[in-house]
């Protein structure tokens, strides 16, 4: 109940129209940070007018370390609502550096389906995942990716060649972990 209060506080905050404000507020959000506050988060990067409260924004997202917020990030990059910031999303997904495994599906579609700008950041993204990632799943993927080099244009060929080779060699273990 107490979490509740703060989180809808926090959201309250978030909606302020003093931006130095919002940006103080997005600071406390690091401290702590949940569903909720996620997704007013994200529906502040998508309404705001202010660059620095977007870059404040990208720049929590870039740092976090809670493992339960992959999914949260997953949603919203896959909503369509956040097609504007998606580059920026995913890109926040390489940066944190936690884990995405379970979702190379979905980095693979975004690498092959999208702009070349969102495609790179997908392409990062699965350069630098790790843990542990079903041997059929990557047959499934990979047979997607050889589909995919048939239409693909010089960039785009580039960046599927090389998840040809990356997917195979998805360490079990961050090079960054303790």
């Amino acid at each position: 109940m107490i979490e509740d209060l703060k989180s809808k506080e926090i959201l309250t905050n978030l909606n302020s129209t003093d931006p130095e404000f919002v940006l103080e507020t997005i600071e406390k959000i690091r401290e702590s940070g949940n569903r909720l506050i996620m997704e007013g988060l994200f529906e502040l990067l998508h309404n705001t007018t202010f660059p620095e409260i977007k870059k404040s924004i990208l720049n929590l997202l870039s740092e976090l370390k809670n493992k339960e917020s992959v999914p949260l990030l997953i949603e919203a990059i896959n909503n369509d609502k956040y097609l504007v910031e998606r580059k920026e999303l995913v890109a926040c997904c390489w940066q944190n550096g936690l884990s995405y495994n379970e979702y190379l599906p979905l980095f693979i579609d975004l690498v092959i389906d999208h702009s070349f700008l969102i495609a790179f950041e997908a392409f990062t993204v699965i350069e630098n995942m790790y843990g542990t990632v079903d041997d059929d799943l990557i047959d499934q993927q990979m047979a997607k990716i050889i589909k995919a080099l048939n239409h693909a244009d010089e960039e785009k060929a580039y960046l599927l060649n090389g998840l040809l080779t990356i997917i195979r060699e998805i360490p079990e273990k961050s090079e960054f972990s303790e």
